[in-house]
């Protein structure tokens, strides 16, 4: 164990000059060792001071993670929010109605009485990062660590974190503000334009961003949700540049980046493809029918959008990180790494004690898993995707309460009497049918069934009261699932009294017990070798630390706060073609197609391209400039995060990365991993001249 802690202090100083500008998520409170040369070489004009402070304003304090899986920035000092629009996304859905259906046609609130609470949105300001690795080791308390950090900053979440494989650990005091309300946003047609058929893709002209405002109570401090807030006064917001960008400019990107594998080794990786497939093959089935229904029927499409997004961004995701890790060999690159950091521990026998077997030890505990996490896989994403069986699943949250389960543990909230449990159950149900159609619900079950039926080994194949579903008649079974269950609708669950014995004949519960039955013991065993496996991806982690010092590092994405940086750059997609660094509005009109519901154009926004009214948004050669890349180091978590410039200022919205680099959560690849950003005089544009909303420009620090 002592090894691993030389490995990592050793790693942890490293020379400025061997830095790659362009590479890296880093960790804030190391900038001033790793970084500052790096990026004033690049052209900086900001210190790391300037950038991550504990005791002044920096920019951190202007960053947000935004509803846990995104980022955002202040852009006024009344709380005024901005990220991307499919960030955005979901609060919106749940706010629109066919009457008033925000995420089709846009909104923007002409006051501060019009902002819209979104129920459950959260936004989380990082307050400070201490790293504790040295004081756990010797012996501290994670728990008295903790509740000394909560008592020293009132109003403030505290949690420990884990870096490097669990190599380092770092306590992170954050401030989670509840009252966030929906200021604005585009039209679907601009916000999502490309939909899924440009997602991943350059050139891209997607108007990606949305509006929102963090509320507090008078002090300033998170509050529920009350009209009596005010909007949130911060330490520091963004100013808004309308200088543009060009080729070679110095760019940096502050979010949380939310997941990546670049500590993992091939044999996590061959299984992650793997089990990739599976998603792939599965969320094509669903979707296939979402989008049918969706494109039929209005209701449907704004029911079902959110639900299609989220599902349709990972599944394409997938496909374009599998074509990625063959068309740039990544096992092979992997392996061939394994095999020399294999022979370098042989060299010592100190190295071979802390690190020999790791990477055997990983693969081993790999191959155990593999078998029940892909059966486990299968069934979530086929059966599991079944909004029925999941609304009946609901109840097995106070099952032990509604079976009379025994008395809970001292210091445990006390079980709910039956009635409290379908009461509980019943009101959480009452919020999913707003976006929910048993029709298409119906559709999907028949489709999802038959693809597990097709996929499923037989041994591993759930059954249904005592009937293997291989053998059930799976239209007929569906047919007589949505005719009896309760579940169907509210009506139908609120039409007669309930009990605990009427719910467990109910059908949707009884496939719902039979999934969970089967899935229970393929968790277990995927848990198992997990646990095994922890050590050694600790012990091949800190040997990359040593085999690897002097030269950079930073720790795998784990939706904590990170900064890259690197410059505005072209890439080279194959040999003889060059993708310019940006896009214009002209682009939107030539992939206008009025049949395609990806590439509708507003009216309004194809009035503005004709008149060339573009007002201070234009750049000096008139043009309005859409999207731009940058060789930035983002996944994940990134979407919505700031562009800044060299003086912090806000020059873009980070919302994508680019099909050529799909491997990147593994291996960054410098001349072809890019950052697609939407331009800020674009997303300005869309306020003012097209939503009507210029005066949210009169409270921002606009720099001309």
């Amino acid at each position: 164990m002592k090894r691993l802690f030389i490995a990592l202090a050793s790693a942890m100083l490293l020379l400025p000059a061997t830095l790659r500008a362009d590479e890296g998520m880093w960790l804030l409170p190391l900038l001033e060792k790793m970084n500052a040369d790096a990026m004033k070489n690049l052209g900086a004009r900001l210190t790391p001071e300037q950038i991550y402070s504990i005791n002044n304003s920096s920019i951190k304090d202007a960053i947000v993670q935004f509803g846990g899986g995104c980022t955002g920035e202040i852009v006024s000092g009344s709380g005024l929010l901005l990220t991307n629009h499919h960030c955005g996304y979901g609060s919106i859905q749940s706010l629109s109605t066919t009457e008033h259906n925000y995420l089709e046609d846009g909104y923007w609130a002409k006051s501060r009485a019009e902002e819209l609470p979104v129920p459950g949105l959260t936004v989380r300001f990082l307050q400070s990062m201490t790293d504790v690795t040295d004081a756990l080791a010797s012996g501290a308390s994670r728990r008295e660590l903790i509740s000394e950090a909560e008592k020293a900053n009132p109003h403030c979440q505290v949690r420990i974190v884990s870096f490097y494989n669990e190599n380092v650990q770092y306590l992170i005091v954050s401030k989670v503000y509840r009252d966030v309300r929906f200021v604005g946003a585009p039209p679907a047609s601009s916000g999502k334009f490309g939909g899924d058929t440009d997602n991943w893709m350059w050139p891209r002209h997607t108007c990606d961003f949305s509006c929102f405002r963090v509320y507090a109570g008078p002090d300033n401090e998170p509050a529920d949700y009350s009209q009596e807030n005010v909007p949130m006064v911060p330490r520091q917001f963004l100013g808004v540049s309308l200088k543009g960008v060009h080729e070679g400019d110095f760019a940096m990107i502050m979010g949380y980046p939310g997941s990546t594998q670049r500590f993992q080794t091939a044999a996590q990786l061959e299984d992650m493809l793997e089990t990739n497939n599976i998603r792939i093959a599965a969320r094509g089935v669903r979707q296939d029918v979402l989008w049918k229904a969706m494109r039929a029927d209005e209701k449907v499409s704004l029911q079902y959008a959110s639900k299609y997004s989220g599902s349709s961004n990972g599944w394409k995701k997938w496909i374009g990180m599998k074509q990625a890790f063959e068309a740039l060999q990544i096992i092979p690159r992997e392996k061939q790494k394994e095999q020399e950091l294999q022979e370098w521990i042989k060299e010592d026998a100190g190295r071979v004690e802390a690190y020999g077997g790791a990477i055997d030890k990983i693969a081993e505990c790999v191959e155990e898993a593999s078998a029940p996490n892909k059966a486990g896989t299968l069934l979530q994403e086929s059966l599991g995707r079944i909004e029925l069986v999941n609304f009946a699943l609901s109840m097995n949250r106070n099952r032990q309460g509604m079976r009379g389960g025994p008395v809970p543990p001292q210091g445990q909230a006390p079980e709910m009497s039956e009635e409290e449990a379908i009461n509980a159950m019943k009101k959480f149900l009452a919020r999913q049918y707003k976006d929910y159609d048993a029709k298409v619900d119906h559709d999907v079950a028949i489709a999802l069934i038959d693809f597990y039926k097709a996929n499923v080994a037989p041994e591993d194949a759930i059954s249904i009261g005592g009937k293997s579903i291989l053998k059930i008649d799976t239209r007929k079974y569906v047919d007589d699932l949505f005719k009896k269950s309760v579940f169907v609708s509210e009506e139908k669950l609120n039409a007669k009294p309930l009990n605990a014995k009427v719910l467990a004949a109910d059908p949707a519960v009884q496939l719902g017990d039979a999934i969970m039955t089967a899935m229970m013991p393929k968790r277990e065993a995927v848990m198992a070798p997990r646990i095994k496996m922890a050590e050694a991806t600790k012990a091949y982690a800190a040997s990359l630390l040593e085999w690897k010092k002097g030269e950079p590092s930073y720790p795998d994405a784990n939706s904590t706060c990170r900064l890259t940086y690197g410059t505005v750059k072209s890439y080279e997609p194959k040999d003889g073609v060059l993708y310019k660094y940006y896009t214009t509005l002209k682009g939107v009109m030539e992939k206008e197609d009025p049949d395609n519901y990806e590439f509708r154009v507003p009216a309004r926004l194809k009035e503005i391209y004709e008149t060339k009214d573009y007002g201070q948004y234009a750049n000096e050669n008139g043009e309005l400039v859409a999207c731009f890349l940058t060789n930035l180091d983002i996944t994940g978590g990134n979407s919505g995060s700031p562009v800044m410039d060299a003086d912090g200022n806000l020059i873009g919205l980070a919302f994508d990365g680019n099909w050529e680099s799909m491997s990147s959560d593994v291996m960054f690849e410098p001349d072809l991993q890019r950052c697609i950003c939407v331009d800020i005089r674009y997303v300005l544009l869309m306020m003012d001249k097209f939503g009507g909303a210029g005066y949210l420009l009169d409270e921002m620090n606009i720099v001309r």
